[in-house]
Parts: C-alpha cells; structure tokens; sequence
C-alpha cells in the first residue's frame, strides 16, 4: 500500500534556486505575490494560512507572533520564507518610518499653542492679538523644531560614522587587538571564551561587517540608514508641528468675526486641544500595539 501511495503522489519539488529568487525579485512582486507564486507551483510558501483565530489569513512573521500560530512562525522562517524575504521585502509605511518625528512635532505643537492660547486668554487680550501672538509662535517654533530635529539628527549621523571611521582604522592595523576585545565583550554577555571566539574569528573575516559589528556592540552606537535624510525627518517634525498645533486656534480663526464671548471660544480650544491629543494617542498606537489573543494557537 505505501509502495502504491508513493507511486500516485506527486513528485516533490527542490525549493527555488537562485535564479528563479533572482527572477521573482526583478519582477518585483510583493511578498504575498510571491506566495501566490509558491503556492502556484506546489512550492513551500514564504508564509502560510493562520489557525481560524486568524480568520485563515496569509501571514508574515510579525502577523504569525499576532496570533500566536506556532505554525506559521515555522513556515515563515523556512529557508525559502527567508530567502524570499530578503530579495522581495515587504513594503512598510513610510508613516511608521517618521513616527518619532510626528509625535514629537505634534505633540510639541499641541500644547506650545495651547499654552500661548491659555496665557493671552487668561491676560484678557483681544481675540486679535490672541490669533497674532498664536500664528507667530506656531510659525517660529514649527521652524525651530523642524530645523532642531534635521540638525540634530544629521550631527549625530556625522559622529557615528566618525567613530566607524576609528574603528576601522584600529582594525586595518591591529586586528587582533579589535578581535581580543570582542571576544571579551562577548565573554562578559555570557558566552564561554570558546564559542565567543568562534563567532568574532568568523565575523572578522569580513572587516566591514565585523566594523559596524563593533559600533553596534562594543559603543554602542546605531549606524544611520544610507537612505535616511536628516532633512526629511525635520520637515516631518515641521508638518506635524503646524498640522497639530493649529488647532487650538482653530476656534479664534473661524469664529474671529462673530459675537462669541472669549470664554466660549476658550471652551472650544481647550476642546479640540483633547480631541488631538486623543488623536495624536491614536496614531502613535496604531503603530506601536500588538493586540495578542489570550490563547496561543499551536
């Protein structure tokens, strides 16, 4: 019966070579795309159908820890899973990628107004001279921070990859000495001298992953992305800035040229103040939490 069984099953296939990887990648096919084409040829999928917890969706990695399918962690770091990964990378939102620059713009933004707002409210000044001094101090401080984040971040790019130009150099002319040390900083982690030596003497081999290697953990330090522009994170922090921050003035603005008592449009500001407050909370959690089920699914 097993003879006849392997006899009518249909033949297993090799996972993909590099070839066929190399020419899904030029196709440039989404992740799940590539799936579709895996799955297609009866080829293990670089992610796989979730438990019914899942409502049987096709899943990556993080979507596998979501649902707790052991399952699926599995097939998604099969070595096909892996290697179709690293040619066809999932796209990401570019939100997520700025989500520090539009928290800390719009968060500064919120309550810089609305403490300008409160003080020349509380001071009795007219409903102009509130809208003048808001506007100013919106402009001014969206280009500070603006300016203060690109500048800022640029200048410790610069240090990073000057401290990579030093490490380097140590390496170029006595890399045992760098070896020695990593080997002793691997030591102190918890790994015996042996293994910690097997692992540095491999990565040593390649100087320029063994240097950044050693910024990362020797120093400390996070190497800045290639396509990172310092710039465009402070025109995110300026964005965010007025985007947020004109809102508790968006009561004086629209309502400027009616009979609203001072207090009233107050009212309204300290109002649209929290409503963006909870929207600013909102945005940063749709970005940041994990809703995980109560029961791991196996």
């Amino acid at each position: 019966f097993s003879q006849a069984a392997a006899a009518t099953a249909p033949p297993e296939r090799d996972a993909p070579t590099m070839v066929e990887l190399a020419t899904v990648a030029q196709s440039k096919l989404t992740l799940s795309e590539v799936d579709a084409l895996l799955r297609k040829q009866k080829l293990p999928a670089t992610t796989t159908a979730v438990s019914p917890a899942c409502k049987g969706e096709v899943v990556d990695p993080k979507a596998a820890f979501v649902c707790l399918d052991i399952d699926a962690s599995k097939a998604a770091h099969s070595a096909t899973a892996i290697s179709a990964r690293l040619i066809a990378p999932e796209k990401h939102s570019g939100v997520g990628d700025r989500l520090k620059s539009v928290v800390y713009g719009g968060l500064d933004g919120i309550i810089t107004t609305f403490a300008v707002v409160a003080g020349a409210t509380g001071g009795h000044l007219d409903t102009s001279i509130i809208l003048i001094l808001g506007v100013s101090s919106l402009i001014a401080d969206a280009v500070s921070m603006g300016m203060g984040d690109a500048i800022s971040s640029k200048a410790e790019g610069e240090m990073v990859l000057k401290e990579r130009e030093r490490e380097a150099w140590e390496m170029e002319n006595f890399p045992e000495g760098e070896v020695e040390e990593m080997v002793q900083l691997y030591t102190e982690r918890g790994l015996s001298e042996d293994v910690a030596r097997t692992v540095v003497e491999g990565m040593a081999t390649n100087p320029d992953f063994f240097v950044d290697q050693m910024v990362t953990d020797e120093l400390g330090l996070e190497l800045p992305d290639e396509e990172d522009n310092p710039w465009t994170n402070g025109l995110v922090t300026f964005g965010s800035f007025v985007c947020f921050g004109v809102f508790p003035l968006l009561a004086y603005i629209c309502l400027d040229q009616t009979s609203a008592h001072q207090d009233t449009l107050f009212g309204l500001s300290c109002a649209l103040t929290a409503i963006m407050l909870f929207v600013l909370g909102v945005v940063t959690v749709s970005y940041t939490h994990l809703t995980l089920p109560t029961k791991r699914i196996v």
